[in-house]
């Protein structure tokens, strides 16, 4: 099933994760144009990966698991490179760190959970927090090569840090449902 449409647009977004560093990296205006596009056209295939596996009935254990880690790693290469850089840079940092932080509580607390057999359905908020840090880190690798009458790297740094509180509501919804498991499987063991 590796062959198929939905798998492939997955793992074009991990492909692409080498080629959005390396432009970053290049000076000048037209490389953060460039990895914009590239950054974009990955979030984009976030979307179709799943509407597609779904409409043409393709979903598939693979899927499942690419396609949360596709997204992990391109946001965090992105944050990570992006700091490194200085388009991330002074309070909003902080917003990075949470959004990484969560993003690993999470994928343990799945592992976990998926060990008893419980299964965490993406909430309808999660689903606008990755649509709003998605959008928020295309605004910051664009940032001052933007049209200078658009203030685009502050429109990026207030969209990172709604992601980020966001991303506090939906890690506290699942850190309470995987504790609520643990408990339970506590109780159950004695």
């Amino acid at each position: 099933m590796i062959t198929s449409l939905p798998n492939l647009l997955t793992l074009s977004r991990i492909v692409a994760i080498p080629l959005l560093v390396a432009l970053l990296y290049l000076p000048g205006d037209v490389w953060r144009w460039a990895a914009c596009a590239v950054y974009a056209a990955a979030c984009i295939t976030d979307y179709f990966d799943g509407h597609l596996a779904r409409s043409w009935s393709q979903t598939s254990a693979l899927g499942r698991f690419l396609d949360p880690i596709a997204d992990k790693l391109l946001v965090a290469a992105a944050i990570v490179v992006m700091t490194a850089l200085g388009y991330i840079s002074g309070w909003t940092v902080l917003a990075g760190v949470v959004i990484l932080c969560r993003e690993i509580l999470v994928s343990g607390l799945r592992e976990f959970l998926a060990e008893l057999r419980v299964g965490v359905p993406v909430s309808m908020l999660a689903k606008w927090k990755t649509t709003v840090q998605m959008v928020a880190l295309g605004f910051l690798i664009l940032g001052d090569a933007g049209p200078a009458a658009l203030p685009i790297r502050l429109i990026g740094e207030i969209g990172f840090w709604v992601a980020a509180l966001l991303t506090l509501v939906t890690g506290y919804d699942y850190l309470v449902t995987g504790l609520r498991h643990m408990q339970s499987e506590g109780q159950g063991s004695r």
